[in-house]
């Protein structure tokens, strides 16, 4: 008989349901066979800067760019308009107000996790000083760094890039991270995020990787087989508060989760999302404890299936492979 359990995300507040019956061959194929059939329409290459040429940020090294930033061709939000919500009958609506960045995390044809360590860092770096730039707009609100890799991911194009998405409002599923995570300061006086992490420390299970600033692990109630998360060890609510050392030790401990992941499913297409705590309202009763209760950190999701009905019509995530059993297969792909 197949085994099947139920895990509740204490931070999200979701259920996965997991089932041995699910654990069937992944329909995705390894992004290594995409990359050939896309190359001739990658505008992301050194020397075809023409096709991008707005530079907003450009880190160099020898004389040539390393990382760039430009602007999104097809913005989903624009810095033009207005960010007050207005009535519409019943409803509400305002403009679609934000940023919209393309990072152009190399000038050749390697992915992220085949960069050079320093290379990485830039890369950190560059999403880092964008944020940065972006907060002198009292406007936005929110700030994520998110990242496709492969077709079934949603990539249009082999490069390897990531883009940063600023809003004018704070996205539904970060509000909900931020309601649980102050609810659980306000009743123990500590963080949730430092209770997921010494939970993963302390029983090792899930644990994928480790170094002085940042822990990898298979989350409890996972919600795609192989998801990681990458949580800093020091209490912070806000990656661009993130240090130099932060910098190279985070480069580390990405690099090491995507060779892991590549080595236990043959490269296969993901997302990436990092999410950081929204900036602050004159409402400091709301806002009181975030520096103390929030903590920022990164999502990697393996996209091997399309999304399932029941997960449409419950919202639960529906799962095959359970953390601990993920975790140990990418440990020894390492």
């Amino acid at each position: 008989m197949h085994k099947n359990e139920m895990r509740l995300d204490p931070l999200t507040d979701e259920w996965t349901l997991f089932s041995e019956a699910r654990a069937h061959q992944p329909t995705a194929a390894s992004v290594l066979e995409e990359r050939d059939d896309l190359a001739a329409s990658n505008p992301f290459l050194a020397g075809m800067e023409k096709y991008a040429a707005h530079t907003l940020y450009q880190a160099e090294k020898g004389g040539e760019w390393s990382v760039r930033v430009v602007p999104n061709r097809a913005p989903v939000v624009r810095v033009e308009g207005d960010p007050t919500c207005h009535g519409d009958g019943f409803y509400d609506h305002m403009d679609g107000v934000g940023a919209h960045e393309v990072i152009v995390e190399t000038s050749d044809r390697r992915a992220l996790e085949a960069l050079d360590l320093w290379q990485i860092e830039q890369v950190i770096q560059a999403w880092k000083l964008r944020i940065l730039d972006l907060m002198h707009d009292t406007r936005l609100r929110s700030f994520s760094i998110v990242k496709a890799v492969g077709r079934s991911a949603g990539a249009l194009v082999p490069h390897a890039l990531s883009q940063l998405v600023a809003l004018a409002v704070i996205p539904a599923r970060l509000k909900r991270k931020l309601g649980v995570a102050r609810a659980f300061y306000s009743q123990k006086k500590r963080a949730i995020f430092e209770d997921i992490l010494s939970e993963e420390v302390r029983t090792g299970a899930r644990v994928v990787y480790e170094n002085h600033g940042f822990c990898v692990f298979c989350p409890y109630a996972s919600r795609v087989p192989f998801e990681m998360a990458l949580y800093p060890k020091r209490q912070s609510a806000d990656f661009h508060a993130i240090t130099d050392e932060e910098v190279v030790q985070l480069a580390d401990a990405l690099q090491a989760a995507l060779l892991r992941l590549n080595g236990a499913l043959d490269h296969p297409p993901y997302h990436l999302a990092l999410l950081t705590a929204p900036t602050r309202t004159q409402r400091l009763d709301h806002w009181g404890t975030i520096d103390r209760d929030f903590r920022w950190h990164l999502e990697l999701l393996p996209r091997l299936y399309p999304s399932s009905p029941l997960e449409i019509a419950t919202g639960s995530w529906v799962n095959g492979v359970w953390p601990e059993v993920a975790a140990e297969s990418l440990r020894s792909s390492g």
